[in-house]
């Protein structure tokens, strides 16, 4: 039994690595958003850094609007991004965990 607990323990270290690793990498996958007329064009990492943000020069027109629009656009963005971080990082943590009889995280 002690032999089992230690390769769990192991194979858990080896999980957490990889969701670092994972961390890391999602630093370079970006998402991109549009707006639904493409006014304003946001980049996001999917670890939810934005990278760039362009915006029409009809936008720079009305603060307002300009506003709404990059509330819309970034909120966008960041929902897809997080969908896209917490897939990658459930699949790497669902790869790692040790098979135990009746204990099903992800399913």
């Amino acid at each position: 039994m002690f032999g089992d607990m230690m390769g769990m323990m192991g194979k858990l270290k080896e999980t957490q690595k990889k969701v670092e690793e994972t961390k890391k990498r999602l630093d370079t996958v970006l998402v991109d958003e549009n707006s639904s007329d493409n006014l304003l064009q946001v980049t996001i990492t999917a670890n939810r850094e934005i990278k760039s943000i362009s915006i029409s020069d009809e936008l720079l027109n009305d603060r307002e609007q300009l506003e709404d629009y990059l509330i819309l656009t970034l909120n966008k963005a960041i929902k897809k991004a997080t969908e896209v971080n917490e897939a990658e990082l459930a699949a790497v943590a669902k790869e790692g965990m040790p098979d135990i009889p009746g204990l099903d995280l992800f399913k």
